[in-house]
């Protein structure tokens, strides 16, 4: 029985929301989440709520599929029902400066933490030069500068005192202390001197000998004086100034008596205040309240000495607004973990811990962090950082400069903070099954994958959830009412996004495309509402934008510069479909597909394999046509067939099984000297038991075929063979849909290749009858009869050579 085409019905279904009594988008609720995704908000429910280290989550979904925006939709209910966790801040390390402390404190008290410790210097700065400016502690000064000096004097007048008895006395001159004869009460005159009799003389030195000795002993006696001087100086300025400082850090305690740790840092710092007041005073001169040795200690040099006493928050949290969800675009290795920034002094690159900056994973501690798959692995470092803080469970900063640059660059190593937070990874199926297979540590960091699905069954309750998806959409972008009409094309749309005219595509980012950009044509219309004409016009300009190629390929064919038969029959010859991929714009492209046959040795050569541009399913195709071959024809003879298989005029490469029933006609038609008939086309992959199996793009390789036959003019034999499993998959456009309906155009089924032989060539492909011949005429008996000549004539040729013959 012969194939009969599809009836125009079967072409295209139609979307009817009539009987749910929707007017526009105005008559639909919002829904609250993708719809068809239970399964993948199950696995995201599931993450969110298992506390077990490396449950964290990857989601599996094509971009637009709306998993993004479901996933963070979710997580953020899910965080708002969670305790905000605490606020992170970095303090000086007094015992290891180049080792800043990390302190926890309750949410949002991080800003009041870093505001009173500024208010706290500020104040002391303010407060401190004052106090030593005052009268008392000016007396309290002159009274140990003076006792010293009465000590100083003391001892130097008992060295005199002791002089005097010897002759001489103490005096002072440029060089030093010196003794000098007396004269009376008064030193002599050194003229007096040189006319004394030289034993008087003689006798003026060894006295003047032996109190240089007692004056070195007094001397070295008065530094002890003087550093005893400095030492009660010190201890007044400590205790003048730590009633005032510990007043100001009380007034700090009283803001955070709620972190035990803050407590305990800032009896520290009280303490480190004290001994270096000189940080607090307006003045560089030496003596007891100068700066003591005022770096800030190995690995770091700041640039305000007070620098030492400030905080640094690292993270701040709003105590009523739930755990964090974070997402991070750039998840470069500084952006992902946090970074040490640094400043040039001196040639060299200097920093302190308040330029520790945070990264992604302290933002979200405590709470979900979102990252894109791909870009975590574009960036170098990053995916290896992660997986450590995961394991450690805890943020450790790695300044980039620790491996390079060491000489020039001083730098710190901040106190690790401990992390406690869900990752969620979003990519494709294929990036996921590369991480499980080449990552092994990869399945035990994201034990849960939500696998978001692409399509949704086309029932009435599911259409009914996809008009409220139109309507969300709708009124989330702020556009126009959707007629009821606009609201079934989005629908219909939707089916042939999907490639199945019983499923609807849940990739809300085109769906959501495609209502924008009707929106805007409804605009320039002057429409207050959007219309079904609307959405045709916004899918009409879609594809103008991106059809410039597939144009071009239709003049090539028309020009005659590609060969391509849309009429009358050929032997050995057979017009396939291909479809080409350009961005999100993909079209069908017929191509020629040739055979020839003659006797060999059984092989059926593909030249796309041959010269390398076959893919391997291309190739398995062309191999499983030999399988298809030994198995009908001439069982009991040996295959001495060497046959061509070839895309003509194509310089690119050809993968997929889609051609390869096509490349069996051509085969068939070759061996049988039956021409085919050139208005139709061919797609469909076959097995070896001659089965048409279904392909994809079956739309676009139909409509390819129909604008080269439109453009030289629709003549009603012209059409396009598609595998029966594929008539569930059609959506096809309007125009292709009429001319199909006119009889301009025809769509076969083929469950077989004998139902297509029979369609291409017009003859019976026949069955084996009770003597196990094919009836006269047919295909099959015509392709057997050459095989079974091929074979004899292989025979004799073996035979008259004298060589085997392989059986």
């Amino acid at each position: 029985m012969a194939v009969k085409p599809l009836a125009a019905k079967a072409l295209f279904t139609r979307t009817d929301l009539k009987p749910h009594s929707i007017q526009s988008t105005d008559d639909l609720e919002d829904i609250e989440a993708l719809i068809g995704q239970e399964r993948a908000l199950g696995a995201v429910k599931f993450a969110a709520g298992m506390q077990q280290r490396g449950y964290n989550l990857f989601v599996i979904g094509p971009k637009g599929s709306g998993r993004h925006m479901a996933v963070n939709r979710f997580l953020q209910q899910r965080g708002a029902e969670l305790d905000a966790p605490p606020d992170w801040v970095y303090v000086h390390n007094f015992e290891k400066p180049y080792m800043p402390l990390a302190i926890s404190v309750p949410p949002g008290r991080g800003e009041p933490f870093r505001k009173a410790m500024h208010e706290l210097v500020s104040d002391l700065k303010a407060v401190l030069p004052t106090l030593f400016e005052s009268e008392d502690y000016r007396l309290r000064i002159d009274a140990v500068n003076k006792e010293a000096a009465e000590k100083q004097q003391h001892a130097l007048e008992g060295v005199d005192t002791e002089a005097r008895k010897h002759g001489v006395t103490l005096i002072r001159t440029p060089q030093g202390f010196a003794f000098a004869p007396l004269s009376g009460q008064k030193p002599m005159a050194p003229e007096t001197f040189q006319q004394l009799p030289e034993e008087a003389q003689k006798r003026y030195q060894e006295a003047t000998k032996g109190m240089m000795e007692e004056l070195q002993k007094v001397l070295h006696g008065l530094p002890m004086i003087e550093r005893d001087r400095l030492r009660e100086l010190r201890k007044i300025a400590r205790e003048t100034a730590r009633h005032v400082i510990e007043q100001e850090i009380a007034d700090v305690e009283t803001v955070m008596t709620c972190c035990d740790d803050v407590l305990a840092y800032l009896k520290i710092v009280a303490d480190d205040m004290v001994e270096h007041i000189g940080l607090f005073m307006h003045s560089d001169e030496d003596g007891p309240l100068a700066l003591p040795n005022g770096g800030s200690g190995e690995g770091a040099v700041e640039h305000d000495p007070a620098t030492r006493y400030q905080v640094n928050v690292l993270v701040s949290n709003i105590p009523s607004g739930g755990a964090p969800v974070i997402v991070e675009d750039h998840p470069a290795l500084g952006k992902l973990i946090g970074r040490i920034e640094h400043y040039a002094q001196m040639g060299n690159l200097i920093t302190d811990f308040t330029l520790i900056k945070p990264g992604a994973l302290h933002h979200a501690n405590g709470g979900f962090l979102l990252i894109n798959a791909d870009k975590l692995l574009l960036n170098p470092m990053s995916w290896e950082a992660l997986k450590r803080a995961l394991y450690a469970e805890q943020i450790t900063i790695e300044s980039p400069y620790m491996t390079s640059a060491t000489a020039t660059v001083l730098s710190l190593q901040p106190d690790p903070i401990p992390l406690d937070l869900k990752i969620v990874l979003f990519g494709d199926y294929r990036l996921y099954l590369l991480l499980s297979s080449l990552d092994p540590d990869f399945q035990d960091l994201f034990k849960v994958a939500a696998d978001f699905e692409e399509v949704l069954d086309r029932t009435p309750e599911n259409d009914q959830l996809f008009a409220r998806l139109v309507a969300t959409i709708a009124r989330n972008n702020k556009l126009r009412r959707f007629a009821r009409d606009a609201i079934e094309r989005v629908m219909e749309h939707a089916a042939r996004i999907a490639g199945d005219s019983e499923r609807l595509s849940t990739r809300v980012g085109l769906i959501a495309d495609l209502m924008r950009e009707a929106d805007h044509w409804a605009g320039e219309a002057g429409k207050q509402a959007v219309s079904r004409a609307h959405v045709d016009q916004a899918i009409t300009k879609q594809i103008h934008r991106a059809d410039r190629i597939r144009e071009r390929s239709i003049e090539q064919i028309t020009r005659g510069t590609v060969l391509i038969d849309t009429g009358g029959a050929k032997v050995g010859q057979v017009n396939g479909l291909s479809v080409l991929q350009i961005g999100s714009f993909a079209f069908g492209k017929p191509s020629r597909i040739s055979a020839t046959v003659r006797v060999g040795g059984g092989k059926v050569v593909d030249i796309e394999r041959e010269v390398e541009l076959g893919g391997p399913l291309h190739s398995k195709g062309v191999m499983i046509l030999s399988g298809y071959l030994a198995r009908t024809y001439a069982p009991e003879a040996p295959m001495s067939l060497a046959a061509t298989l070839t895309f003509e005029q194509s310089y690119g490469g050809v993968d997929g099984d889609s051609a390869s029933s096509a490349e069996l006609y051509a085969l068939l038609s070759a061996l049988s000297g039956v021409p085919i008939d050139q208005s139709l086309a061919v797609t469909g992959s076959v097995n070896q038991m001659g089965e048409v199996q279904a392909i994809g793009g079956a739309n676009e390789k139909i409509e390819g075929f129909f604008d080269v036959c439109a453009a030289r003019g629709l003549t009603g034999s012209q059409g396009v063979l598609i595998p029966t499993s594929n008539v569930k998959h059609l959506m096809l456009r309007e125009d292709v849909v009429k001319a199909c309906e006119r009889k301009k155009f025809r769509i076969l089924p083929i469950s077989t290749i004998e139902e297509g032989i029979e369609a291409l060539t017009g003859k019976k492909a026949g069955a084996r009858g009770a003597k196990g011949k094919y009836p006269a005429g047919s295909i099959n008996r015509l392709v057997e009869d050459r095989l079974l000549a091929f074979a004899k004539v292989r025979f004799k040729t073996g035979k008259e050579r004298g060589g085997p013959v392989n059986t």
